[in-house]
């Protein structure tokens, strides 16, 4: 294979002493020059092309909100006889109760408790100065920066948000976000991870992925309808609903991805559509009369996919929605789905409750993916085969610490 660089992502390294030259490269035949099928960022150039191939239009923005947690510590292994994981942060409520912080400075209090983390200021909110680091770096980068805040969870999670860009810029700017996070975190001797839950009992980290379709300037999702929303739009969150448990082998691609998936942690299974229901996986924000900021936000998929086939396959399954005039039914307003009785949930539509279940969904429904050459059998297959036998099988076959727990002395 041959790397082509790409000279308008051109950056110098914030973090390597001598003066580097950073840039994403483009994946090609070293004989033919032709673009490699595989490669996500040709992927996510082809779905934009497809956006207009079709006539549908000529611009996509995507505004993906990456959730992740800064850790002082996190130590793990496994092997044959033994399996295990450590995360701590001083910031961890179940800290409280320590003598000392994990570097010895007097235990003060003042931590976010499970579930209460969300935008507290300081003295609770401990990275404050962290992020900030972290935006000024971005906004050098090139990444503008709206905002930043504390996130739901204890123990240090965060989220920064970045304004929206086109969908192979947004591919290649959540590739250097994540960069930057992952070593700023560490130039301060803690430890930063997009990892989707890594504790239990308390909220993990999504990828909230927000897109609207522009032709000439103008937003085909704004319109006259239910949320202000177009046709357009209504058919486009259709397509969603329709392959989204395909859609999640992709957008939610790993084992621990369905450990966050789960009813009572704000992380949406339930493939419905509403303009104010958190509770929904499409959501229509009401942010603005504007109808510039008319969008669809698309609320299950994480930080641990590729970006740029995640935004890809989001944009695919809701074009299929808008070329066959796919009616998502009517919204869930008024509705905590979480609180549903389980006959009622029961006819709700929902994500898989397993990577498995996603690659399955994914063998059985993944046309609209090929559709223009976006996605191609080839790198559909090769996808499905690593997931099972690298990651499900890798994780199905070795005994959990907690079925120890359950079933020892039976």
């Amino acid at each position: 294979m041959l790397l082509v660089p790409d000279p308008d992502s051109v950056i110098m390294d914030p973090f390597i002493q001598s003066p580097t030259v950073s840039v994403i490269a483009d994946v090609q035949d070293p004989v033919s020059r032709a673009r490699y099928s595989r490669d996500p960022r040709y992927v996510a150039e082809k779905a934009e092309q497809y956006v207009k191939d079709t006539g549908t239009g000529d611009t996509v923005f995507i505004g993906p909100e990456l959730e992740f947690f800064i850790f002082d510590e996190a130590r793990f292994g496994g092997d044959q006889h033994s399996a295990f994981y450590s995360v701590d942060s001083d910031e961890g409520i179940w800290n409280s109760g320590a003598d000392a912080t994990l570097r010895g400075d007097l235990n003060t209090g003042y931590r976010p408790r499970y579930k209460e983390g969300y935008f507290p200021v300081s003295p609770h909110d401990t990275q404050t100065d962290i992020r900030n680091e972290m935006v000024e770096i971005m906004e050098a980068s090139g990444i503008q920066v709206e905002l930043h805040h504390h996130e739901v969870a204890t123990a240090g999670q965060g989220e920064i948000d970045m304004r929206f860009d086109t969908l192979k810029k947004m591919g290649d700017k959540a590739m250097l976000y994540k960069y930057i996070v992952k070593n700023v975190a560490k130039r301060h001797g803690k430890v930063a991870t997009f990892m989707p839950k890594p504790l239990f009992q308390d909220n993990g980290s999504g990828m909230h992925t927000h897109l609207s379709i522009w032709r000439d300037g103008s937003n085909l999702f704004a319109g006259d309808g239910y949320g202000g929303i177009s046709d357009m739009c209504k058919w486009y969150i259709g397509g969603l609903i329709k392959h989204g448990r395909a859609l999640m082998a992709i957008a939610a691609p790993t084992t621990n991805s369905y450990k966050r998936l789960v009813p009572g942690y704000e992380a949406p299974v339930n493939l419905v559509y509403s303009a104010r229901n958190r509770s929904a996986a499409c959501r229509i924000p009401l942010v603005s009369p504007d109808p510039r900021q008319k969008r669809v936000e698309f609320r299950p998929p994480d930080p641990a996919g590729n970006p740029y086939l995640t935004f890809a396959a989001v944009l695919m399954a809701g074009m299929d929605g808008i070329l066959n005039q796919i009616d998502p039914g009517p919204p869930m307003d008024n509705v905590n789905l979480f609180e549903l009785s389980p006959e009622d949930l029961a006819k709700v539509p929902t994500v898989a409750t397993s990577l498995e279940g996603s690659l399955q969904a994914l063998e059985a429904d993944h046309d609209w993916l090929l559709k223009g050459g976006v996605f191609t059998e080839d790198l559909l297959e090769t996808w499905i085969a690593w997931k099972y036998e690298n990651e499900h099988d890798a994780v199905r076959l070795r005994p959990h610490p907690h079925e120890f727990h359950l079933y020892f002395d039976v």
